[in-house]
């Protein structure tokens, strides 16, 4: 069913075809009757493989990374189509355009994308307006996305992130920092020590009060770039570890052409994504789980478009993964294909035992460099 649909939206312009589909996935999120019949087709055919992280129970571990759902318009229908988990966003205090069109292009034969968005967002106020009226299943955890807007200067990023955190505590069950896109000029300069240590301690502090305030401790996840050396790497999971961070996300897209020189649209500026990044977010995860050593969950992201792909993920040390680029190419069947995948060489173990198991020829082994 899914081929079909992709070759009508396949012959879209790319960014038109995401608009078209997260559109329907947004009108279906407001129907009832829509989203059983898609949770029919899709989520009750995942069998259930619940894994605890960031103290949360999760549904199974396979979750829809941030950049598809912009806008928080279409929880519900992502739900029912049988995804553990979804992250909406990125979000940024103010509305702004991002970068001018065209700004997004399939490199198919690939199964790759290069996109340079921007962080298009509506704002603060309209995203948390959808999801307050959106009615999402309660059952459905939900990530929120944020980052910096473009004109914000560089010294004032860490209050676009407390403004954020702020509006969008109530909502989320986990708040992601982006600082790690390639298309928001001088953001990745977040990641350097002298500016992300003084940002995790703004926001594990306001986190604090909010906690105390509304007696609620929202988990923050940090998203990184695929890009930074072992060193840089090191150094972020020790900031994560030192400011109580949650969760890291690796990774966001890559800046590198490796796989695709010679592709027609190498050239294009923005993050690549989907299958040509597999191998250096993996390596990215195992130098986290090497340092880290299961303090903070990791979660997998790039290139994640099979089951076999999700596997190295986990056995690296991703405790969750996600996927977008993947889910772009295959569709919803690559979520129940890397469940049942998992759930068939987990046998009569837990999720988490399977993972230990999985892991532990491979804990001290070299870690690639990314």
């Amino acid at each position: 069913m899914y081929s079909a649909l992709r070759r009508i939206l396949f012959a879209l312009e790319a960014e038109r075809a995401h608009d078209v589909g997260v559109g329907a996935l947004a009108a279906a999120s407001r129907s009832k009757t829509l989203c059983a019949l898609l949770a029919r087709l899709h989520r009750e055919r995942i069998a259930d493989l619940p894994v605890e992280v960031m103290g949360m129970r999760f549904p199974h571990p396979v979750g829809l990374a941030a950049g598809l759902d912009k806008h928080a318009r279409a929880g519900n229908a992502l739900h029912a189509l049988g995804f553990g988990f979804i992250e909406l966003g990125t979000v940024t205090p103010l509305p702004q355009p991002g970068n001018s069109r065209p700004r997004l292009f399939r490199i198919e034969n690939h199964n790759a994308l290069i996109n340079r968005m921007g962080f298009n967002s509506v704002g603060l106020a309209a995203f948390c307006r959808n999801l307050a009226g959106a009615g999402n299943d309660a059952r459905i955890i939900t990530g929120v996305n944020i980052g910096k807007n473009a004109a914000t200067a560089f010294d004032k990023s860490a209050d676009d992130y407390i403004a954020c955190l702020d509006a969008t505590h109530e909502f989320a069950d986990y708040v992601a920092l982006n600082i790690s896109s390639p298309n928001t000029p001088n953001l990745r300069d977040l990641q350097h020590v002298d500016a992300l240590d003084p940002l995790l301690s703004a926001l594990d502090r306001r986190r604090m009060q909010l906690a105390d305030a509304h007696g609620r401790r929202v988990p923050l996840a940090l998203k990184i770039s695929p890009d930074l050396d072992a060193a840089a790497l090191d150094t972020v999971a020790n900031l994560a570890r030192k400011h109580r961070i949650d969760a890291v996300a690796a990774t966001n897209t890559t800046s590198s052409r490796a796989g695709i020189e010679r592709h027609a649209l190498a050239n294009e500026s923005g993050g690549l994504s989907g299958a040509p990044l597999a191998d250096v977010a993996t390596a990215t995860v195992a130098r986290l789980f090497r340092n880290l050593q299961g303090e903070i969950p990791i979660i997998g992201v790039g290139g994640v478009d099979s089951a076999a792909r999700a596997l190295e993920k986990f056995q690296a040390g991703a405790d969750l993964v996600q996927i977008y680029t993947g889910f772009i190419y295959r569709g919803p069947g690559l979520i129940r294909d890397i469940v049942d995948a998992l759930r068939a060489q987990a046998g009569d173990q837990t999720l988490r035992e399977f993972l230990a198991d999985l892991r532990a020829p491979h804990e001290h082994a070299p870690a690639h460099n990314a």
